[in-house]
Parts: C-alpha cells; structure tokens; sequence
C-alpha cells in the first residue's frame, strides 16, 4: 500500500495546531507472470508443422521412385567384352519392369553382350546370357589400311590380300581373301595422329573370334596384309561365329562386288 500525501486544507482562523495528514490508496501493482512454454496453441502448431514436413516427405518419395541401372555408354556390338567405359549409370522409373534390366549393384564388367546395344540403352538382363566361347585376336594392320573412325564396339570384316599396295581393289579369284567375317572389335591401339605417323605405320586391332577358329584365321591370313572394313551399324552382325577360310566360299555377309579400300 502506498501512502499519499496531501496538503491540508486552509486552517480556519483560531488557535494555532498541527496539520492533520490524510491518507489515500493507491492501485495495487499487478504480478507479471513468467511465459509457459508448453502452451496449448504453441504445442498445436508444432504438432501442424510436423504433420505438414511428413505428409510432404511422403508425397516426394511416392514421387521418386526411379532405380539406378546400367545403360551403354557407346554403341556395342554382339560378342564385346564389357569394361568400365562401356557403362554409365542412370536414374530411370522403370516401376514393376525394374528386374529386367541391369542394376548398379551388379558389376558386369568382363561380361560378354549376346546382342548389339546401342548408345544410351538400358542393358537388359538377357542381353548377357552364355554365348559360344570366343577369344580375343591381335591383327597387325598397316595404319592406311585401318579406317580412321575405328572404334572399340564396332563391327568389322578384315580381308587378306596379296599386295599391301593394291589394297582391297582385287578381285574375288584368291587375291582379296575375307578372313574375319562380322567381328566385334575390343580396342585399337599403336594409332598415331602426330608428325611421325604414316600409312605404314602398324595398327593393333583387337576382334573377338569363336575360340576353335583362331587357328583358322592365322592360317587364313598366311603372313599378307590386311585391310579393315567397318560395319555401318553394330546390328548388322550376330556374335561372330569364326572365319571364312581362304578355300572356303565368300560368305553372304560379304558382297560380291568388289569392296572399296578405305582411305587413309
């Protein structure tokens, strides 16, 4: 309680005395009280953001729901020897189709393809099913006689013929002998863009053969020279089934007509 003080009143005339004091009531202060955390509304409105963040997270991951898998990174013929470069791994919604194709968690490297693949197609379970054994077959070409774009995956004829000069301008009659046939080729090396490179300069290409017909295609090959020719696309070969020997008939695969020696 707060006592006030006022001034008294005029004293009326007569015997001097004492003012009287007067005392008076204030107001009386008010308590403030300390915040409540757990307050009703505060605990709803928490509980309305926990609601909203789940049912949000909920609905994004129904949303998402690619797989990662493997796709080819290149165009791949039949009978190539899988390695890391030939794949890329991709997010795609496959939904209930998702176990036809290969996962990210499978390594298919030194796997062979059964089929052609094409650049940027999912790899397919099947496509890595048993073929026939095959063995991989270094040929030494001279660089003139290899096409400039030859690339691992890619299909290839190599011929035999009689005179490194004359390239593939002989004729059917022993002269140009096809000695791999629809070949896959596993990599190229000893290629040189530089000053030193020439037309003579040694090329390895590398081709899958089936593993009972590499003796036949060295014997086909008799030491000559050999000239590569390249498919137009990776589909247009089965995996390769050996070697057209040089006392065999030419194959349908090969046309009769004389084939063009590549540019080099």
């Amino acid at each position: 309680m707060t006592d006030v003080r006022t001034a008294p009143p005029p004293a009326a005339p007569g015997p001097a005395g004492p003012p009287p004091t007067v005392r008076m009531r204030g107001p009386v202060p008010r308590r403030v009280r300390p915040p409540r955390w757990l307050d009703l509304r505060l605990v709803l409105g928490v509980l309305l953001v926990l609601v909203a963040v789940l049912l949000g997270a909920r609905v994004v991951g129904a949303a998402d729901t690619t797989v990662p898998v493997w796709a080819a990174s290149a165009d791949l013929a039949a009978g190539t020897v899988l390695s890391d470069g030939d794949l890329v791994a991709v997010d795609v919604r496959l939904e209930d189709a998702a176990g036809r194709y290969l996962s990210t968690s499978t390594r298919p490297e030194g796997r062979t393809l059964s089929r052609a693949v094409g650049d940027g197609e999912l790899l397919p379970v099947s496509v890595l099913e048993d073929v026939p054994e095959l063995v991989q077959l270094a040929l030494p070409v001279q660089a003139g006689f290899v096409p400039p774009g030859l690339a691992r995956g890619q299909v290839v004829d190599v011929y035999a013929v009689a005179d490194a000069a004359a390239g593939a301008t002989g004729t059917a009659d022993g002269a140009v002998t096809p000695v791999v046939v629809g070949a896959p080729v596993q990599a190229v090396s000893g290629r040189s863009d530089g000053v030193l490179s020439s037309a003579a300069t040694t090329v390895q290409v590398v081709v899958s053969v089936a593993a009972g017909d590499a003796d036949d295609v060295l014997a086909a090959i008799g030491g000559r020279p050999l000239v590569v020719v390249v498919h137009d696309s990776v589909d247009s070969a089965a995996p390769p089934s050996g070697t057209v020997p040089s006392s065999g008939p030419r194959p349908s695969a090969v046309p009769s007509t004389t084939p063009a020696g590549p540019t080099g």
